[in-house]
């Protein structure tokens, strides 16, 4: 099967594919007064942050703190107690679903279809147009950031539980979305893998977008800010320094 040929570094575009003009766009996360409850108990009150274009935010804490409660919050799976959650910038009119990629816990692959088949599916379903020659040297860009495009034609079901994480995340390439939502995007990632990840939201970081990533392990990125859940049972600090 013939590749897509390898194109310039990926960099975030406006929505607007028509426009070859590839300066990057404005977006920025706001929260303000955040809460959140599970199971009739408040995991989370009175947050408030942003994270703007060009940021990474490491969402760290111990187990219950509530990072997945927040990740899955701003994704839009978990409807808050009180305060608001808003995208301002080139994207302050769109709902924020159709401005975000969210990986959670689970990969979210066919097993009965191919690495291959499995990004051209997430591709059409994020709105990702598959009837161009771009759009084909993205699904390959993907699976060769992620060093998977040896197993393209291999079906998802016989993939290893590292090589099931690195398609899961190769979706994040597939389609241009300008923030991510990542929810220990590490699971299963050997050392090398974890360097790949690394590099990819680096990439798309310098590229203007934004990640919240929630971690238990250093994802070795060039800068991020940290916002550490659980330091008492109702806030939480914004830590503004590098991530190591």
């Amino acid at each position: 099967m013939a590749r897509g040929s390898r194109g310039p570094p990926w960099r975030l575009r406006p929505l607007d594919h028509c426009n070859d003009d590839r300066q990057t766009i404005s977006v920025q996360l706001q929260i303000r007064d955040l809460a959140v409850t599970r199971g009739g108990r408040r995991i989370i009150e009175d947050l408030s942050f942003q994270v703007s274009a060009g940021e990474a935010l490491l969402l760290t804490g111990p187990n219950g703190a509530g990072k997945t409660t927040l990740i899955r919050t701003l994704a839009g799976y978990l409807v808050p107690l009180t305060g608001t959650i808003k995208l301002d910038g080139d994207f302050r009119d769109r709902d924020l679903r159709e401005a975000l990629h969210y990986v959670g816990h689970m990969n979210s692959n066919k097993a009965s279809l191919t690495t291959l088949e499995n990004l051209h599916f997430w591709q059409a379903y994020l709105g990702g147009s598959a009837a161009t020659q771009a759009a084909r040297d993205r699904i390959w860009t993907a699976l060769e950031r992620f060093e998977i495009d040896p197993l393209a034609d291999i079906p998802a079901g016989y993939l290893s539980a590292g090589q099931k994480r690195r398609l899961g995340l190769a979706r994040l390439l597939v389609a241009e979305r300008p923030v991510w939502l990542l929810d220990e995007p590490t699971v299963s990632l050997d050392a090398r893998s974890t360097t790949l990840l690394a590099g990819v939201i680096d990439e798309h970081v310098r590229a203007g977008g934004l990640v919240v990533a929630a971690t238990h392990l250093p994802l070795g990125l060039g800068a991020a800010r940290e916002l550490r859940l659980g330091w008492t049972p109702a806030s939480a600090a914004v830590e503004g320094r590098a991530n190591r």
